[in-house]
């Protein structure tokens, strides 16, 4: 391929680079693979970034360069239907973020890159049904909390070869910080702060092929939890109660580093600490997802430990301040712009993609109750809410997708916890990790002991959790594997649970 001026000078650059001791500049630019998302009917969003040196910056210094993206509808690009070209500038880390139109309904698409005359991997996409076509399927997987060091990404090899339409990931795709035990691999760098280390942070991720091929099998929607910035942070409130203008800026530097590093379309791009998340993403008339950011609005966590923010797991009678009907895990705007999609969404399954496990879990091992405080028992009347209008405003099939807490769950959403007499308004399935260590068998037991809407609950376990919709019925099925610490681990299905059109509650399969 001919290179034009500024391929020629990208190319200088890049042949410029002094290498560091034990470094080899690698053959492609396309070093953290290419991706796509948020899939509708003409179109979807295709994303890579250029990092010849990827774990330093990513390599081209402050150099524009030119990526030609091309879209095919057969795997040997034969028939090309789409083609472009995009720069990938220095201000954003050489990402690009391509909003693809104009092509045919529920169908599936190749694509590719190529810059610095290198051509990338291969990816596979597709777009959404059309709103009205029936005869619709859906199978999807799950997944959350991906510590790099606590294990490899084995899960995601396994979840490159299903038949997928689509990938949600819930959050904690990245970790800030290095904790736990037994690591096998390591992130060989401090708790990032700087916008450099973030982009760093995220690169070391996208790194692994596993997770590469993940992304480049099927479309994704994202979303993030806590530790895309530091843990437990609620809004402008850090865990270690930095000064609030100075933890701004580290989250306006995780945030543009998030950005850069998914396939987000470009109305998701940052301006400083700020990046509208929350979407709604239709799969035809069978599915509609509802995708939540329950950090960046949220009111602070109360009950919080002396000199710290985040979370505590205080006795409920001594933390009365947990029912302040003002407090609100998704913010008042946000929650407002979620009822309003809930009543006005004709989808058989509305499908409610967050970050953490909503159903109460009492976690006291005495007398009385224990809430854990930065999760939905930490905002319980915005939880009653949300409950509230499943049935106030008669949603259609609500199944609530979760992950954060390291544990398979499945549990029966009711407005009252306390009663079991009461109606059953929805049904949450949680995710287990891809990595990241969970609770032990004891402690798993304990929370099914003390809280009987929950039907199932394993942290020994990682992996994702697949389901599959039709109008049936939504089938989930809990995709463990073998061994954490084996890059080439077997897996299996763990348990299934099925709920059907019209009836909430989870079945065992």
């Amino acid at each position: 391929m001919p290179l034009s001026r500024r391929h020629f000078l990208a190319a200088a650059g890049l042949a410029a680079l002094a290498p560091r001791a034990g470094w080899t500049a690698p053959a492609t630019p396309f070093t953290l693979g290419i991706a796509s998302g948020y899939p509708h009917p003409h179109g979807f969003t295709l994303w890579t970034r250029l990092a010849p040196d990827p774990l330093a910056g990513g390599g081209l210094s402050g150099l524009d360069v030119a990526v030609r993206w091309e879209i095919a509808d057969d795997d040997a690009f034969r028939r090309i239907v789409a083609r472009g070209e995009a720069i990938a500038t220095a201000g954003w880390a050489h990402s690009i973020h391509i909003d693809v139109e104009g092509l045919a309904p529920d169908r599936w698409y190749w694509y590719r890159f190529t810059a610095l005359g290198e051509r990338s991997p291969v990816g596979r996409t597709r777009t959404a049904p059309a709103a009205g076509q029936s005869d619709v399927r859906l199978a999807l997987a799950f997944a959350s909390c991906q510590q790099y060091e606590q294990g490899y990404y084995a899960a995601y090899r396994h979840m490159a070869r299903e038949p997928l339409d689509l990938v949600v990931h819930l959050g904690d795709y990245i970790y800030e910080s290095s904790w736990g035990r037994n690591h096998v691999r390591s992130h060989g760098t401090p708790e990032p702060v700087t916008l450099e280390d973030y982009r760093n942070r995220h690169a070391l991720y996208k790194t692994d092929a596993d997770l590469q091929a993940a992304h480049a099998a099927a479309p994704w929607l994202v979303t993030w939890d806590d530790h895309e910035v530091q843990n437990d942070y609620a809004d402008d409130r850090s865990q270690m109660l930095d000064e609030p203008a100075a933890f701004l800026a580290r989250r306006a530097a995780a945030y543009q580093a998030y950005y850069e590093h998914m396939p987000l379309p470009a109305w998701a791009r940052p301006r400083g600490a700020a990046m509208r998340l929350h979407t709604r993403v239709a799969f035809g008339d069978l599915a509609l997802f509802h995708v939540l950011d329950a950090r960046q609005y949220r009111s602070h966590q109360v009950c919080a430990r002396p000199g710290r923010g985040g979370s505590n797991t205080p006795p409920a009678a001594e933390c009365p301040e947990r029912l302040d009907e003002a407090l609100s895990m998704l913010g008042r705007e946000q929650e407002g712009w979620l009822y309003e999609g809930l009543a006005t969404s004709r989808a058989r399954w509305n499908v409610v993609a967050q970050q953490t496990l909503m159903a109460q879990a009492d976690r006291s091992t005495g007398a009385g109750q224990a809430f854990w405080t930065d999760g939905w028992d930490g905002y319980p009347r915005n939880r009653e809410r949300l409950l509230t209008r499943f049935t106030d405003t008669r949603v259609a099939n609500p199944v609530v997708i979760s992950g954060d807490v390291h544990m398979a769950g499945v549990a029966d959403l009711r407005v009252d916890f306390d009663r079991v007499d009461t109606p059953v308004v929805a049904t949450e399935f949680c995710g287990t990790s891809i990595t990241s260590h969970g609770p032990n068998r004891k402690a798993a037991d304990s929370l099914l002991g003390r809280n009987p809407h929950l039907k199932h609950a394993d942290g020994t376990q990682r992996g994702y959790t697949r389901l599959d919709l039709t109008r049936e019925r939504c089938l989930a099925t809990y995709r463990v594997i073998d061994n954490v610490r084996d890059r080439a681990s077997g897996i299996r299905d763990a348990v299934r649970y099925v709920v059907e059109d019209g009836r909430p509650g989870a079945i065992k399969a």
